[in-house]
């Protein structure tokens, strides 16, 4: 049976991709700080689940030493940083460090931890990032800064593991509480549900393309959901 490790999985696009697997007949290690959200999910998904901050070195070597052989690392955990969300001349410096230690330092803590259980299997790492890696929208300065850096870390790794698959995904707006608190409520609702991209995700992992980079509409497409 394979195996994913997944983090930020008690709620949004993490535990909308934790069912997708599940129901594609993955073992699954769930990861998140929300214990009761989180055990909730690993019931009702008869998965692992091992609660804790990815910022901590701590909990990376728990969740490493929990998954001694591994084929599918997600990277989704994330911090959107202070909201309302402020102009660069505003952003604390420490608010910018802490987007960094959770959003680049610790999905590269996972990795650099999980890699021997991954080269085993010839897995895979999955990267969650986001249009504002790449397009210069107001206030989503410091968020977009570290999913740049998460991007272009996703690409190197990409050229120095060739036995694994690694993916980072721009899966575009979805109705989840970041976005919630990003935009408001009412522009959140309007957006579609991560279950749509989970199932995607899924999808990848499961053809296998070669790494990369993919927004959604390039993802639609690499896996057969658009003709």
């Amino acid at each position: 049976m394979k195996k994913a490790l997944i983090t930020g999985a008690s709620r949004g696009l993490g535990l909308a991709l934790a069912k997708a697997l599940a129901d594609d007949g993955w073992s699954l290690l769930l990861t998140a700080r929300g214990e009761e959200d989180l055990f909730s999910a690993a019931f009702d998904l008869n998965a692992e689940a091992i609660a804790g901050d990815v910022t901590d070195p701590a909990h990376v070597a728990r969740l490493a030493e929990a998954a001694p052989e591994l084929d599918l690392l997600v990277n989704n955990a994330s911090d959107l940083g202070p909201v309302p969300l402020p102009p660069l001349a505003g952003l604390p410096l420490a608010a910018l460090r802490r987007l960094l230690e959770t959003n680049v330092i610790a999905p590269l803590a996972l990795v650099q931890a999980t890699l021997p259980a991954l080269r085993k299997r010839k897995g895979a790492v999955l990267g969650i990032s986001s249009d504002a890696a790449v397009e210069a929208y107001e206030g989503w300065g410091g968020y977009g800064a570290t999913k740049a850096a998460l991007d272009q870390l996703s690409h190197v790794l990409a050229a120095e593991e060739r036995d694994l698959a690694v993916w980072w995904v721009d899966p575009g707006e979805m109705n989840t509480r970041m976005l919630a608190d990003a935009v408001g409520p009412g522009e959140a609702a309007s957006a579609p549900s991560p279950d749509a991209v989970a199932s995607a995700l899924t999808r990848l992992v499961t053809i296998r393309p070669q790494s990369g980079r993919f927004t959604r509409e390039a993802l639609a497409i690499a896996t057969g959901a658009r003709e």
